[in-house]
């Protein structure tokens, strides 16, 4: 790694850790309904959306009715995502006229946007009106990642609060995640890509004569859409001449700052941010993504506020960073060594000043280059966030390796808005419990013994991931619907279906190129993947809140285990690690792993 590259690296590992403490306070002061500096302004628009939701915010909730209330809400949402894709066409803000949406491409998408996942089987400018757009994505953007952060809040009571049964109330707790944190956030940084050259606005697709015309052959086409053959079989081309090209207009700046906020991912474009108009400058890339890691690494801070114990916030943070260093390191060696298949032709992947940036550049835009890529690569891996500024599909097998086995690890390296740090919160459980029978002895975290019950939902929050991710992969290897969608053969294909399983699953929403999931079994099988775990698991999380509430405080006694020093830091990092590596090793081995290997064998390294 060069030392520019070491270089970026600490400055936005820098201004991220200096971000966390002032924002950490902050949504710690909302969720706790203190004062914090803005409430005299946004208070009166809180209780107008209290007194006109028929809400009432102090009266708390239990485990169960925090459950449903949040199941019913995210269900209107995904019934109304779905509607609004369907009748898309006779709705306003459609200049270009788009016709509906096909119902399983719908449902694939209405599912993906209300699981905070984003995964998108279709091209949004291509596809998407205005209306759709905003009403159904981007409101679901702000949703979603309330959603998220509200469960996590939930639990952190759970563990804070002692011999009662409330977690707090769902629509408050919702409420003041989109008025105090997203909208605030978003609306400032929604400006300030604006001013970097992000586009923002209603206007039709414009189009405009090119300096030179194209000129190209592609096959001649029958009536019904067929290719014409001549009497050898041979498919009979025509000579095309575009002279001109349509430019896709929207509003787009409004999305793309919810979007990396909340951990949302997916964009307004297809290529996503790597867009021009979505991500036009290094200082536009700098900013979205120091806002994919921002509020998931600040809540650590909240965290530890909330439970009156600031060195369990930062533990688990430092936690998160000492497993992403590593694998942000491995994804920028990867990409600066270069292709072997390019140097076994003699061709030179050394830096030029001023011509060419050295490395593997496929997918990349040049405007970032290698390290600003796969920096972001492992940034919107390690969230759930799925956005992307260069095509994960073309990075070296190594490289490539990085970004699953981040979200492999179950997206808990700082992982999305709220999710990531409860995700990360169960193996804290989980590792408390084993080094408790290692001494003989009850676990405890914060004050609660940690009993079967807990750990009997701990097990089935981490090990249901794994289980359907593998389960889906293995059926879409062996069977026509899942093989037929394949473009790369060989081991580069696993890896495509295992990304996008695993991007599902992990509701993150990137994906390798190179796979057709627009077919009716991608899309609803994925659609089915995404709901159950994203609800699955928070089912089994608010239950675990729901059960230690209840529980006495148990005093500290010279056989607890603290679980703020750096023993305790190596033993969650490794657990962590054993955990991805034992169930996902074997599928790493079929693709990436054997991809790299093949690599090196067939041109000699």
């Amino acid at each position: 790694m060069t030392d520019n590259g070491i270089l970026q690296i600490a400055l936005y590992l820098v201004i991220l850790i200096a971000c966390i403490k002032p924002l950490g306070w902050y949504m710690a002061q909302i969720y706790e309904n203190k004062p914090c500096g803005i409430n005299r302004l946004l208070q009166p628009i809180e209780r107008l959306i209290y007194k006109l939701s028929g809400i009432q915010p102090d009266i708390e909730m239990g485990w169960k009715k925090y459950l449903y209330t949040m199941l019913i809400f995210n269900l209107v949402g995904l019934l109304a995502v779905y509607a609004i894709q369907r009748l898309q066409y006779y709705l306003p803000l459609n200049p270009q006229h788009f016709s509906a949406v096909s119902p399983s491409i719908s449902f694939n998408t209405a599912a993906s946007f209300i699981t905070n996942t984003d995964w998108q089987a279709y091209s949004g400018e291509g596809t998407l009106s205005y209306l759709t757009q905003m009403m159904a994505l981007t409101v679901q953007n702000f949703l979603s990642a309330a959603t998220g952060i509200s469960l996590l809040v939930a639990f952190i009571r759970g563990l804070a609060r002692y011999e009662t049964h409330s977690l707090g109330n769902f629509w408050a707790d919702t409420v003041r995640g989109i008025l105090y944190i997203l909208l605030p956030l978003a609306f400032f940084l929604a400006i300030a890509l604006s001013a970097q050259g992000v586009i923002q606005n209603f206007k039709p697709y414009q189009k405009i004569s090119l300096l030179q015309a194209i000129h190209y052959q592609q096959p001649k086409l029958d009536t019904s859409g067929l290719p014409i053959k001549d009497i050898n079989g041979n498919s009979i081309t025509e000579k095309v001449i575009v002279t001109e090209q349509e430019i896709p207009m929207g509003p787009v700046a409004s999305q793309v700052a919810i979007k990396q906020l909340g951990t949302n991912g997916g964009g307004f474009f297809n290529t996503n941010s790597a867009h021009p108009f979505e991500n036009p400058t290094p200082l536009s890339n700098f900013l979205e993504m120091l806002a994919i890691l921002l509020i998931p690494a600040a809540l650590c801070y909240t965290f530890g506020l909330m439970i009156k114990d600031k060195r369990q916030g930062w533990a688990v943070f430092l936690a998160m960073l000492v497993l992403f260093i590593p694998l942000i390191t491995m994804a920028v060696y990867s990409e600066q060594k270069g292709n072997p298949a390019l140097t076994s032709m003699g061709i030179d992947q050394t830096a030029k000043p001023g011509l060419f940036p050295g490395g593997n550049m496929e997918g990349k835009e040049t405007r970032f280059g290698i390290v600003n890529s796969a920096l972001w690569a492992t940034a919107t891996t390690a969230t759930s966030n799925g956005s992307v500024n260069a095509m994960h599909d073309s990075f070296m097998p190594l490289g490539g390796m990085a970004t699953i086995w981040l979200m492999h690890l179950g997206e808990v390296v700082f992982g999305g808005v709220g999710t990531g740090l409860y995700g990360m919160l169960m193996l804290v459980l989980i590792t408390v419990f084993v080094a408790g029978l290692m001494i003989g002895r009850t676990p405890e975290y914060l004050g609660k013994k940690i009993e079967p019950f807990e750990m009997k939902m701990v097990t089935v929050a981490v090990l249901i991931m794994p289980l359907i991710v593998l389960l889906l992969t293995a059926i879409a290897c062996v069977t026509p619907m899942g093989v037929s969608s394949i473009l790369n053969p060989r081991s580069h294909g696993f890896s495509e279906i295992l990304y996008a399983f695993t991007s599902m699953g992990n509701n993150n929403g990137s994906a390798f190129a190179g796979l057709d999931a627009t077919t009716p079994f991608y899309a609803i099988a994925g659609g089915i993947e995404m709901l159950l775990l994203r609800f699955w698991i928070a089912i089994t999380v608010l239950a675990v809140a729901g059960s230690l509430v209840h529980k006495k405080c148990v005093p500290t006694s010279s056989g607890t285990l603290s679980t703020h020093t750096l023993l305790f830091i190596i033993l969650l990092v490794g657990l962590t690690c054993i955990l991805g590596a034992l169930t996902f090793f074997p599928t790493l081995a079929l693709g990436p792993i054997a991809e790299y290997f093949r690599l090196g064998v067939m041109h000699g390294h």
